[in-house]
């Protein structure tokens, strides 16, 4: 399976949409899956702005188009009524065949998303090609209830989409790298289950977001890793 990770800078605007949709056509051809981070059509620091740029789905239609040639999983805040959601979407064989809706809300220090997203309830996995697939957004995962879920959902494959901004600066590196791979490195060997983890890159607000997306196979080890602070795709063999 041809995987490409796509660590992108997401904008406070819908232009993302157009951004998502150029990178989707260059890599339909050589790729069966391109993971974006999470809110990549909408940028993480939206607050009020949610009521102008939220998306519905039905304005989604280019990408359930173009995921006839290639599946696309993208974080977006969705709009339903006058709910907004952090969720999650994968788009396969024409059509939005599953989304997750964030379901742990950070609300501390830098972060306020429970102040204007309603959170989900629930974990669950889809069927794709006689693989099971589960897709969680970044603070889901910092969970050990959750970790006990996806053991029980018994997954082929995690697909994990985050906007984690750069803290922690030290000697070695960031401490929130440490954080992150110590946390997809135990989901992976847990669930003996293929990871992918998509972190955003860029700034938005005085807040720095570090990259560095990865790769993991079944026994946690991590097989490809992508640089800190720089928007590229990479395609790999997963």
């Amino acid at each position: 399976m041809k995987v490409t990770l796509a660590q992108t800078a997401p904008k406070l605007n819908r232009s993302n949409l157009n951004d998502v949709i150029t990178l989707v056509k260059k890599h339909s051809e050589d790729s069966d899956l391109i993971v974006f981070p999470e809110l990549a059509l909408s940028g993480y620091l939206l607050q009020d702005k949610l009521h102008e740029d939220a998306w519905r789905e039905e304005e989604l239609a280019q990408l359930c188009k173009l995921s006839e040639n290639i599946d696309i999983a993208v974080g977006a805040a969705m709009r339903d009524g006058e709910l907004f959601r952090n969720t999650a979407l994968y788009f396969s064989q024409g059509k939005l065949l599953s989304k997750h809706i964030k379901v742990h809300l950070p609300n501390y220090g830098m972060f306020e998303e429970a102040r204007y997203f309603e959170g989900g309830d629930h974990f669950e996995a889809f069927m794709l090609k006689e693989k099971k697939v589960v897709l969680l957004v970044c603070e889901d995962l910092w969970h050990e209830s959750v970790h006990k879920e996806l053991i029980g959902l018994n997954p082929d494959l995690i697909i994990v989409l985050v906007a984690s901004p750069a803290r922690g600066f030290n000697e070695s590196g960031l401490s929130i790298e440490e954080k992150w791979y110590k946390i997809v490195q135990t989901v992976a060997k847990e669930t003996q289950a293929k990871l992918l983890f998509v972190n955003r890159v860029g700034f938005e607000d005085g807040l720095g977001f570090w990259g560095g997306s990865c790769a993991l196979n079944e026994e946690g080890v991590i097989i490809e890793k992508l640089p800190y602070f720089k928007s590229l795709t990479k395609t790999i063999t997963l």
